[in-house]
């Protein structure tokens, strides 16, 4: 059996042009904490996601791995963006959903790994490091190259 993920997109709508009524759509990325990542940014970035197992709903997981790496409960309509299979054979499921997040508040759980490599030593590692809204072509750039069929699929959702 594969592994399976599920995660949340947010988006959210910002006036571009108060007068001419012109919108931008950003979306809130992740980025990966810990030492493997830490010096990586294009293409590293990711929507606030994590494993889950069969006895769990995706949904619910999404919304618990939202809060478990952003540190706030996701609230709001949320809409289906289907399966992704990523190149590992991971299954990643996805819902993006309207609202406002402050990336200053971000307070990421923390995760345990062996650094530097077979040192011995162990240390402890948030999950997510920072957040940050990037529009549709930025968040292109930044997203990890399997996850970016999901910014196509918020986009048709939309319109």
């Amino acid at each position: 059996m594969p592994k399976q993920a599920a995660g949340i997109l947010l988006f959210r709508r910002r006036s571009t042009s108060p007068r001419a009524g012109a919108t931008r759509l950003d979306v809130l990325l992740a980025h990966p904490g810990g030492p493997l990542w830490a010096r990586k940014d294009d293409g590293a970035w990711t929507l606030p996601k994590g494993q889950f197992t069969d006895d769990e709903a995706p949904l619910d997981a999404a919304k618990r791995e939202f809060e478990e790496e952003m540190g706030s409960k996701p609230v709001g309509d949320f809409l289906a963006l289907g399966p992704l299979t990523q190149a590992s054979g991971k299954v990643i499921y996805a819902w993006a959903c309207e609202s406002d997040f402050d990336c200053a508040t971000v307070k990421s759980n923390l995760f345990s790994l062996e650094w530097p490599p077979r040192s011995g030593r162990m240390g402890e590692f948030p999950e997510v490091d920072r957040a940050g809204w990037f529009s549709i072509d930025a968040a292109r750039v930044k997203i990890l190259k399997g996850q970016a069929p999901f910014l196509d699929r918020l986009l048709a959702l939309l319109k």
